[in-house]
């Protein structure tokens, strides 16, 4: 059984930042990517920025220079620090993972945090 358990959503005004976090727990071998997702009211989920096992990140073109994606593989946490947030920021943002956890390969989701940009 794997769980990823996301934290540090809320409410912030616009310029201001916050930090996400996300926590795999269970029998996890390897976790291979890890990923952040977002998904506004009435619009498609859609990804925000992507780690690999080595470091390697990319981003979404819209939270470029603003985001940062971190990993610490010692505690299975994956980090999105978000700076000079804009109120099209808020939506659901969920932490996503590649990993192997004693069987195939798989895909497992966290459930999801909000983040509200507003004055």
């Amino acid at each position: 059984q794997v769980q990823l358990v996301e934290s540090g959503g809320g409410l912030v005004q616009p310029g201001g930042s916050l930090r996400l976090s996300c926590a795999a727990s269970g029998s996890i071998f390897t976790i291979y990517a890890m990923n952040w997702y977002r998904q506004a009211p009435g619009k498609q989920r859609e990804l925000v920025a992507h780690i690999t096992s080595t470091g390697s990140t990319n981003y979404a073109d819209s939270v470029k220079g603003r985001f940062t994606i971190s990993r610490d593989d010692a505690k299975n946490t994956v980090y999105l620090q978000m700076n000079s947030l804009k109120p099209e920021d808020t939506a659901v943002y969920y932490c996503n993972a590649l990993l192997r956890a004693g069987g195939p390969d798989r895909e497992d989701w966290g459930q999801g945090t909000q983040v509200t940009v507003s004055s």
